[in-house]
């Protein structure tokens, strides 16, 4: 997550990113991120989103993670490179490489969002990631809502047959909670859990039962 200095939102810095200063805030938001995990101990993967079109050559932009993690002395192998499936993609053929050299030097990769951009299940053919992160618009009322329980199970489906595992974003009740839990989905996040805080790691509630 990025936020602004004064505590404003993140659309309020994402708005000031362009193609001039793309790479660059790609690039610190990284190595930022890397030494915050590895400062507050974080024992759990660490997701990091980039932008494909701010990747120019993978090998050389991973360079810098690489080195951070070396710096502040934080596992590689807890390292998840995610894509948001919100962001309009320039070249699909270029997102492809940078998935397979991350693949290639042993990093998970994620599509966050996945439900709620313009790609939907096309980018899941193009490539198949580690993971992917179903998108708050999916889950939220799921226990009330039959339409986006057979969406759901669909997803489920396919993910199962690419062993590809998934995440659901944006649980706030408990029955949110135990409706995607029935409905075999191993891992969840949002606000029934725990709250963002800032450059510290909140206390985390488990539902009982």
């Amino acid at each position: 997550m990025v936020r602004a200095q004064a505590g404003g939102s993140a659309a309020e810095v994402l708005d000031r990113v362009n193609d001039d200063n793309r790479y660059f805030f790609d690039q610190t938001c990284r190595v930022k991120a890397v030494e915050l995990a590895a400062r507050l101990g974080l024992t759990a993967r660490l997701s990091i989103n980039f932008m494909p079109n701010a990747v120019y050559e993978a090998a050389t932009c991973i360079r810098a993670t690489l080195l951070a993690a070396q710096q502040y002395g934080f596992p590689t192998r807890q390292l998840v490179f995610e894509i948001t499936e919100n962001e309009r993609l320039v070249d699909k053929e270029h997102l492809k490489r940078i998935i397979k050299e991350y693949k290639r030097q042993g990093f998970k990769t994620a599509i966050d969002d996945f439900g709620a951009g313009y790609s939907g299940l096309n980018l899941l053919a193009e490539f198949q990631p580690d993971l992917i992160k179903l998108d708050m618009d999916l889950t939220r009322h799921i226990d009330s809502d039959q339409v986006r329980q057979a969406i759901v199970r669909g997803i489920l489906g396919v993910c199962q047959a690419l062993q590809i595992e998934v995440v659901a974003e944006g649980i706030e009740t408990v029955a949110e909670f135990e409706t995607l839990r029935g409905m075999g989905v191993p891992y969840m996040q949002g606000y029934l859990f725990a709250r963002p805080a800032y450059e510290k790691l909140p206390a985390v509630h488990w539902p009982a039962g």
